[in-house]
């Protein structure tokens, strides 16, 4: 191929043509145009504060992949992505001139990073800790997820250790019922048999505040507990769920079995906040089963029992309570005085014989089925719980762990 230059159009040479209103230029010189500005009157700033020969020029645009790997790289949820992105939009910003280089660099790096540690988590065995453990935490069907006051299904059972759960109505049978949650403090896990017996003493602890009222509580059923793992320490997991549920894992429950603050009304609340004086003391005995053994402790204790009985009848006299109720709680306070005077002589014993004989008078009129009345009256149970020696030696404990 070769240049060649057009010639002229043919015929006569033309003047050049002078625009109105402008002088014409001296001989072998070409005119100047009046000046043109592109917004219409004189000079000023353009519109984008860019021009082009034609006008006014916008910004170069963002590239929207570089944006993308940016946020990839900032949330570090999928790294690879974010690197591969960054990458992309490189080649993008050099060839179509868009803007954002530092976002896609920055991206690329992030993710870089974020690779490197998903893979160092990977090569220890965090990655999959951390990932059960929030899958764990996100889900709906686990005990943990379960509130004080709940009932759940487990698939397992409570006897089957399995800490997945259906939360259901308590009016409905179901496996269990969660009636405290114990927040743990301190970093250092306590291990196994710590958390076991921590576990243990609180829940115990705590059921009497739940179930308020002994009598309502069935011999069969049991505490059990859902303590953290190792594992799940690591990861924060303090908290340790206490549940009842029925020794025999071939029956379930059915009814809340919760008698508190929640449940129960101001006369009935009042009537077991006295009872919790004496039921108190009466769980304080010593530990030598026959007063011939330790009389000295046998005798400290019955003057216990004497003023939790006397605190207790004053609390009932202190009541106003219902006019249907208020015959069988005033006999139930003068029954209890006159226990007090039984339980003061045996406080006072000087030898086994004579202890022995104001305790046996004490326990007659300190006998459960003399409260039966005014249980009744109040709405409270009224049937004395049944405990067999079965039942007391199985104590129907139970760990699990998350």
């Amino acid at each position: 191929m070769r240049l060649v230059s057009m010639p002229p159009p043919h015929g006569p040479p033309q003047e050049p043509q002078v625009p109105p209103g402008q002088h014409p230029a001296p001989q072998g010189q070409v005119p100047c145009p009046p000046p043109r500005f592109p917004h219409g009157g004189g000079p000023g700033p353009a519109p984008y504060g860019l021009y082009g020969p034609y006008g006014p020029r916008p910004p170069a645009v963002v590239n929207g992949v570089a944006v993308a790997a940016l946020v990839f790289g900032v949330l570090c949820l999928v790294p690879a992505a974010g690197l591969v992105l960054g990458l992309v939009a490189l080649r993008q910003i050099e060839r179509r001139g868009e803007r954002g280089r530092g976002m896609a660099i920055a991206g690329a790096a992030l993710s870089s990073l974020g690779l490197a540690l998903w893979t160092a988590a990977f090569s220890f065995g965090v990655l999959g800790d951390v990932w059960e453990a929030i899958e764990e935490g996100t889900r709906g069907d686990s005990v943990l997820a379960l509130a004080k006051g709940e009932c759940f299904d487990s698939p397992g059972g409570l006897e089957g250790w399995s800490a997945d759960a259906d939360r259901v109505p308590c009016a409905r049978e179901h496996d269990g019922e969660v009636f405290a949650v114990v927040r743990l403090p301190g970093d250092r896990y306590p291990g196994d048999d710590g958390l076991a017996g921590t576990a243990g003493e609180r829940c115990h602890g705590l059921q009497d505040a739940y179930v308020m009222d002994g009598w309502a509580l069935p011999a069969t059923v049991g505490v059990y507990h859902l303590v953290p793992s190792r594992e799940s320490w690591r990861l924060g997991d303090r908290e340790i769920t206490c549940i009842f549920g029925d020794r025999d894992p071939r029956k379930t429950l059915t009814g809340s079995l919760r008698r508190d603050g929640t449940t129960l009304d101001a006369h009935q609340l009042a009537y077991l906040e006295a009872e919790a004086v004496l039921d108190a003391a009466l769980d304080a005995s010593p530990a030598a089963d026959y007063p011939e053994d330790d009389l000295p402790g046998h005798t400290a204790w019955a003057a216990k029992v004497a003023d939790a009985l006397a605190e207790e009848a004053r609390m009932l006299r202190a009541h106003e309570w219902p006019a249907g109720a208020a015959q069988a709680v005033g006999d139930l306070a003068a029954g209890l005085e006159e226990a007090e005077g039984a339980w003061a002589k045996a406080a006072g014993a000087d030898d086994a014989d004579t202890y022995i004989e104001h305790a046996d008078a004490g326990w007659e009129v300190t006998d459960p089925y003399v409260s039966v009345t005014a249980r009744h009256a109040l709405g409270l149970a009224s049937t004395p719980p049944a405990y067999d020696e079965e039942a007391e030696r199985d104590t129907g404990d139970g760990g699990m762990k998350v």
